[in-house]
Parts: C-alpha cells; sequence; structure tokens
C-alpha cells in the first residue's frame, strides 16, 4: 500500500547530479512526501534527517536571524566547518523565514498546504503565539500531520519547561541503570534523548500517514523527549510495581543474563561474548575445552547461571586472556557463539561488513569542496531503497529561490522585497 501524497504542486526541479548541484532524485518509500521542519538542533533535525533518507522532500525552515545552532555543533574541521551538520542536514533543502511576522506566518501557510508533514521541536506553546497552532495548520491542510517534539509533551504540569536530552534521559530512567554502582550515572557520548525522539516522532509520522491514506484525515504526534527515553526501560516499571525492586546500574554486565560481558583479551582489546540462552553456553562450553560445565548444576540453566554469574563469567574471562581477539572471535563465531569486538569509530570505519551493507557512505559536502564520510540509511529497503543523496546545504538561504519562485511562484522582484524586509 503506498502513501498518498496531498500536494497541491509537484515537487520541486530535480538538478543534474554534480557537486554543485548534487543529485536529488529521491527513489526512497517516502518518495514524493513533502516535509516542512521547523526544528533545531537535535531531535527535530534528526527525525527530517530519517525522513529524508528515506526519499521525503524535506524542506528545513531557520530564522534569517536565528540559524539553527547545530550549524556550529559537533567537532570542527581545520577551516571552522562543524561536521555534525553534514549528517544531520543531509538530503534537505535549507531556506529562511521569520515565522513571528505576518508575512512569515502567510508564507509559511502557503507551503502547508503543500506539504504532508511538519515537523517542529519547539517549546509547547511556540507556534501558537505565533497564529501557527494546530488549528491555523488544520485549515489550510485538513490532511496536515504535525510532528510536535519537546521536552515533557504538550500537556501536563512540566510542559512548559525547556528540555534537553541529557534532562530527558535522566528524568526518563537511563542515567539511573547506566554505569557501574556507587558511581555517579554516566550519560553516553551522544544525545540519545533526542534522537530517541526523533527515531518516535518518524515512527508516529508513519503511522499517521497510513492512517490518513485510509481516512483522508491528519492528526497531531505528541513526542517528549522523556517518554522516548522511559519505553527503553524494558521490564524496569512492572518489576517495582510488582517485586518492589529499583534496577540499579550493573557495570558491564546485565544482572541476571549470563555469560553476557566484554571480557580483556591478552592484548587488552574488549571483546563481548554473549552465550546466555542454554543452547548457545552449551556451544560456548565446547568451544572453550571445557564441556561439563553444560552439565554442572550451577551453570546448567539460564536461572542457574543467573544464580552464579561472577563464577561462570570469571572462567569465560580467564579463557578470553590467554588469546588475542581475533583468536576468541575465529573460536567462538565457528562454535556457533556470539562474539564480538568492542569498536570505536575508526574500527567501523576498517569494518568490511559495513561497507559491504552501505553503511559507511560517502556524500558531497560543499563548505568542505570533498567527499566526506557518513552513515548509511537504516532499515534497508527492497524495492524503494533510501538513500544520502547530498550534505547540509552550506549556507542559510541556499534553496530560498528554488521554494520561493518554484514552489510558492513568487516572482524575483516579490523575493528581493522579502529579503530587504528580512523576512526571509
Amino acid at each position: 500500500m503506498g502513501v498518498t501524497s496531498t500536494h497541491r504542486e509537484a515537487p520541486l526541479s530535480e538538478e543534474s547530479p554534480t557537486p554543485e548541484a548534487p543529485n536529488r532524485e529521491s527513489t526512497g518509500p517516502l518518495a514524493g512526501v513533502r516535509v516542512l521542519e521547523v526544528g533545531s538542533v537535535v531531535a527535530g533535525p534528526f527525525a527530517g534527517r530519517l525522513l529524508g533518507d528515506f526519499g521525503a522532500e524535506v524542506i528545513k525552515i531557520e530564522d534569517p536571524a536565528r540559524y539553527d545552532p547545530l550549524r556550529d555543533w559537533g567537532q570542527g574541521s581545520s577551516d571552522g566547518h562543524h561536521l555534525w551538520w553534514t549528517v544531520h542536514a543531509r538530503n534537505k533543502k535549507c531556506i529562511t523565514l521569520d515565522l513571528r511576522t505576518d508575512k512569515g506566518r502567510d508564507l509559511f501557510l502557503a507551503m502547508v498546504e503543500t506539504a504532508d508533514v511538519v515537523v517542529e521541536n519547539f517549546r509547547p506553546g511556540t507556534l501558537e503565539r505565533w497564529g501557527l497552532g494546530w488549528t491555523d495548520l488544520e485549515r489550510a491542510n485538513p490532511g496536515l500531520i504535525l510532528a510536535r517534539v519537546s521536552g515533557y509533551g504538550q500537556t501536563g504540569p512540566y510542559r512548559e519547561r525547556p528540555g534537553y536530552a541529557s534532562v530527558a534521559e535522566a528524568m526518563g530512567g537511563l542515567r539511573s541503570i547506566n554505569g557501574h554502582p556507587d558511581q555517579p550515572p554516566p550519560r553516553i557520548a551522544i544525545s540519545l534523548g533526542d534522537s530517541l525522539a526523533g527515531m518516535v516522532a518518524v515512527q508516529g509520522i508513519l503511522a499517521a500517514l497510513l492512517h490518513r491514506e485510509r481516512t483522508g484525515i491528519g492528526q497531531v504526534i505528541d513526542v517528549a523527549l522523556t517518554e522516548a527515553c522511559l519505553a527503553m526501560l524494558e521490564s524496569t516499571i512492572p518489576e517495582y510495581d510488582v517485586l518492589g525492586k529499583v534496577r540499579g546500574p550493573s557495570g558491564t554486565r546485565l544482572n541476571g543474563i549470563a555469560p553476557s560481558n566484554i571480557f580483556l583479551d591478552v592484548d587488552g582489546r574488549w571483546v563481548v561474548v554473549a552465550a546466555n540462552q542454554d543452547s548457545v553456553f552449551r556451544r560456548l562450553c565446547q568451544a572453550i575445552g571445557m564441556p561439563e560445565l553444560a552439565d554442572d548444576p550451577r551453570f546448567a540453566t539460564h536461572v542457574s547461571r543467573a544464580d552464579h554469574q561472577t563464577e561462570i563469567e570469571d572462567i569465560v574471562a580467564e579463557w578470553v586472556s590467554k588469546r588475542t581477539s581475533e583468536e576468541v572471535m575465529a573460536i567462538l563465531v565457528d562454535a556457533g557463539v556470539v562474539v564480538g569486538p568492542v569498536y570505536d569509530v575508526a574500527d567501523i570505519v576498517a569494518d568490511p561488513h559495513f561497507r559491504a551493507r552501505d553503511m559507511l557512505v560517502e556524500h558531497f559536502d560543499q563548505r568542505l569542496g570533498r567527499d566526506v564520510l557518513g552513515p548509511g540509511v537504516v532499515p534497508k529497503f527492497s524495492a524503494t531503497p533510501g538513500s544520502v543523496r547530498w550534505a547540509g546545504p552550506p549556507r542559510p538561504g541556499t534553496h530560498n529561490r528554488e521554494v520561493y519562485t518554484g514552489l510558492l511562484g513568487l516572482s524575483e522582484g516579490e523575493l528581493s522585497s522579502l529579503e530587504d524586509d528580512s523576512i526571509v
């Protein structure tokens, strides 16, 4: 079943695939779907990036006086260009528009008439103050899908609080179960809460597109960073409700799941060995030359191994410590045991499997004047593969002329007047 678009205009014109005018042909499952992105920094733009990867036409709108701070985030190159933008703004057309002005509001509503989806991640109430709340957008396009991402959601006592991933991960419970017991709860070195919220927003958008195809009705998708984190907590909530147990951090292992941990090889490299399922554990015992462990009452079942987790993981650690990671991998892979190295980004880039799966893709970055390696598109589609077509546009307003004259039909004079008035 395909996605029915509500476009009143054809997609913007295609350009030939040169470094100055990259290939814009969209072949993904969302080709023909138009998305307006009015968010900034991480969660909203990450959702827009995923939709663009799937082939949607994503038009990113930045305030002409307040560009998306993401342009200056991440590690910088020698000439000052920051590389987070390269990934999160890829496949997007960037325009500028002051939504706080009456003319800016009218232009945005004109774009909404042609759009399928709007993604925003302002603090709740912001769009309403600009006269662009759901009532206004729905009036312009009854089939519109509005994805709203915020720290705490559009309702509830905390709705007006500003929200970042760091706090969302903390309040959503992820920090409390991360790290080692009796140590400060650390965060992972990415904005995980933002990314989770962006993925949840895309999930909601796809479901809403399917619902609209069946009914013709648009709707609002309300995503909270805190709730995207909370949704990852597996059985911790019923464990507390039924058993009164508060799960805490367990270091490098998951308590009750054994053996499943990281183990240090003879060269000081970490290897993950995960053989907690009974059949896999038996294969592990054979592979390490200790078949008798599979029938040892302490280790024979998943439950018994949980009661003797430290003992069995000490045995595996001793075996791994006498071998290189390559030897460990070769023996255990051959035996059908789940095993893998702990990679850093250099290892990832060098791995042939990621290359073979197109998970390391090059796209031309006009700011740097060269191809830049970035993460590929997930998931993989057999009939309508997504693609990375270009890196984040180098300048705010790169596609102003294309959108305002091509999509909205403004004249060059009208566009110049908007520029003179700082509306675009």
